[in-house]
């Protein structure tokens, strides 16, 4: 039976992290592969409430496979990160590659849990993918209430006073008030969809300019005073997502993380820029996704992080079109100064 479960989570992780919305690869789930080690350990099976524990997943794997990175959003239960080393990579004596990813977790909650397994894929030298999943690990969250040794003398309740009470009036009011709203609600929505119909603006201006406007405003936002993180990491993403969508005419903004970093190292740009594209998108995704609480130094540089890539793309973008065209010029004939007097003159008369 827990094996199982231990399926029916991997499928749900796999499909809501998008692996199997990817049209080029489909993924296989095995339970196990040669050549394929994975490890799970914490540092403590028994914890209280606010303690923290480490979780660490150790891949270790022939290095003719490649190990696609385990979804930092990821679910880890009841537990939220705290902090976390993703994707330490190093190579073994004996000619193999391991992986590890630690997370710093911890919980609010009492009770005996199981830390999610992982799924861990990989994509095999004949380019198709296998996915295999890491072992839950069993954890006891202890109260604090369990250390106190001195008793309390709680005195019974007192019987409460019962008395009935006649609750139709309010569901006859609840119910009316509601139906008003629903009805004023579908009227505003069918209005706005009318305007939306009626007058779609496109805004035709350079893919930069819309996207330096948009940091701007963003910059204005309370988010991070307000310390809504989750929200602050949505906008910034989906405006960096925005305008590699125009610059390079690709749906990105539809597409997972994993799917948009597959697809954005394949555009004419520098690995230096993707690195740090791919850097900025991971520590988006544990926010966004894994409850993760960033520093506010790395809320400022993610911002300013992203303004640079912007404006290293647009110099490359408008670079690249000058070059071609100077190679349209290049490219047209040249027609003799003869033949264009010639010509000239044939008008006039």
């Amino acid at each position: 039976m827990r094996k199982l479960f231990y399926i029916l989570v991997v499928c749900f992780i796999l499909t809501s992290s998008g692996v199997f919305a990817q049209s080029d690869a489909s993924v296989d789930t095995v339970s196990n592969l040669p050549g394929i080690e994975i490890k799970t350990s914490i540092d403590k099976a028994e914890i209280y409430i606010g303690d923290l524990v480490e979780y660490k997943l150790t891949i270790t794997y022939d290095s003719t496979l490649t190990l696609v990175p385990p979804p930092l959003g990821a679910n880890l239960g009841a537990f939220d990160v705290k902090d976390y080393r993703p994707d330490i990579v190093s190579t073994l004596n004996d000619g193999r590659i391991q992986s590890e990813n630690i997370f710093v977790l911890s919980t609010f909650t009492t009770g005996d849990y199981i830390i999610p397994p992982i799924p861990v894929i990989f994509e095999m030298p004949d380019s198709s993918r296998k996915a295999l999943l890491s072992e839950g690990v069993p954890i006891k969250v202890l109260s604090l209430l369990l250390n106190v040794d001195d008793s309390t003398d709680i005195k019974p309740l007192k019987a409460q006073y019962e008395f009935e009470r006649d609750y139709r009036p309010y569901f006859y009011w609840g119910g009316g008030i509601l139906f008003v709203l629903l009805i004023i609600g579908y009227l505003i929505w069918r209005r706005l969809r009318k305007v939306e119909a009626e007058e779609e603006f496109v805004d035709n201006r350079p893919a930069w300019e819309i996207a330096f406007e948009k940091l701007a405003l963003l910059n204005q936002k309370p988010y991070v005073t307000e310390k809504k993180f989750r929200e602050y990491y949505f906008e910034l993403t989906e405006i960096y997502k925005a305008f590699c969508d125009k610059i390079f005419d690709k749906n990105y903004l539809d597409m997972t993380t994993e799917e948009f970093l597959v697809s954005y190292k394949d555009e004419a740009i520098s690995e230096n820029i993707f690195n740090r594209t791919k850097m900025f998108f991971r520590h988006a995704d544990l926010v966004k996704f894994a409850k993760f609480t960033p520093q506010y130094e790395r809320i400022d540089e993610d911002f300013d992080s992203v303004h640079k890539l912007i404006d290293e793309v647009r110099f490359l973008k408008q670079k690249e079109e000058e070059e071609a065209l100077i190679r349209a010029k290049a490219a047209q004939p040249v027609v003799p100064a003869t033949e264009t007097k010639a010509a000239e003159e044939e008008k006039i008369s």
